[in-house]
């Protein structure tokens, strides 16, 4: 994700799968299919979101959708758990709305 500092994550494995486009904050980023859209924030960038409890960023905790760490948006207003979400092809994540709007 430009703008941000580069990602602290890289793909090591598994790099032939097909690859995926879709935004993250209206900004461009590529994922391969069958990744989370929890491995594509990572992978793109160096949080998952803010903390709406203050100015900290989270990055997931449990990874199996018991906690409430990674919930991020779609551009439509629907809700779900990035840890547990595959990547679409075109899907539009929105991490922060303030970031977005």
């Amino acid at each position: 994700m430009s703008g941000l500092p580069p990602t602290q994550f890289r793909r090591v494995a598994e790099t032939a799968r097909r690859p995926l486009h879709f935004t993250i904050d209206g900004r461009p980023a590529s994922a391969l299919e069958g990744d989370t859209v929890l491995t594509a924030l990572l992978l793109n960038g160096r949080r998952v979101r803010r903390s709406e409890f203050g100015d900290g960023a989270r990055a997931g905790f449990c990874l199996m959708g018991a906690c409430q760490d990674c919930w991020v948006s779609l551009a439509d207003g629907r809700r779900l758990r990035a840890c547990s979400t595959y990547v679409t092809e075109g899907m539009a994540v929105v991490t922060s709305w303030q970031d977005y709007a």
